[in-house]
């Protein structure tokens, strides 16, 4: 299988794109990526706004219609949901060969 460019994620960015499975603005951005991370990954709002920006050019999110014309609106595309299940599958076959090979006490001869 041909290697995707924009993969591996990052940690910031897998989780940015998980939060925006529903229409979210930056600072709920912010607070879900807290929650979904238990408070491992937490960000400053350049450093959303970065990669949002970021995100916006590759089309992984798109801006939607928002009541409050002060609040960005953001919403994940279904590139960026293919991204997610790309980077999911990756860490899938990642934790698998390490949970075999963690199982065997270092040994490679067990197809895992």
């Amino acid at each position: 299988m041909k290697r995707n460019k924009h993969l591996p994620l990052t940690e910031t960015v897998y989780y940015i794109l998980l939060s925006l499975m529903e229409p979210a603005h930056g600072y709920l951005i912010l607070q879900k990526v807290e929650e979904l991370s238990d408070g491992q990954v937490k960000m400053a709002a350049g450093t959303l706004y970065g990669a949002i920006e970021n995100l916006l050019k590759l089309k992984f999110i798109h801006p939607v219609d928002s009541q409050d014309g002060r609040r960005k609106v953001y919403l994940i595309t279904d590139l960026g949901k293919e991204m997610l299940r790309l980077d999911l599958v990756r860490m899938q076959h990642m934790m698998k060969v390490t949970e075999g090979i963690l199982k065997n006490e270092g040994g490679y001869n067990e197809k895992v």
